[in-house]
């Protein structure tokens, strides 16, 4: 297992747009077998899939990545509970973005009451 320290030694991600499986496992320090491991246990790693079922994980995926690594190495988490923080945060978000898409929605229709009303 890694020591908590590590994780700030973590090197930067590079701008690509797609990276292999052993790319992602130097990225993010942490070994193949755990990245296909971890893809069964937490629904939103979503590697793409291509010719001869090879891995390409995107940008997001090696963030995503990086916050489990986080969560159960330095954090100490359990995986289920992990995965319960990864889900909440994901609804947070969820919930957000709704937010926001409302409130463009009444600026846009309190806009089109302004002009219907002239």
């Amino acid at each position: 297992m890694l020591e908590p320290k590590n994780n700030d030694e973590l090197p930067p991600i590079p701008g690509k747009r797609y990276f292999t499986i052993g790319e992602v496992s130097e990225l993010c320090n942490v070994k193949p077998h755990v990245l296909r491991y971890w893809e069964q246990e937490f629904p939103q790693l979503k590697p793409v899939k291509r010719r001869g079922n090879r891995r390409y994980y995107q940008r997001q995926d090696v963030i995503i990545i990086r916050q489990i690594r986080s969560l159960l190495y330095d954090q100490g988490f359990t995986i289920g509970g992990a995965r319960n923080k990864l889900q909440g945060e994901e609804a947070r978000s969820d919930l957000t973005q709704s937010q926001q898409i409302i409130r463009q929605v009444r600026l846009e229709l309190e806009e089109i009451l302004r002009i219907l009303r002239r």
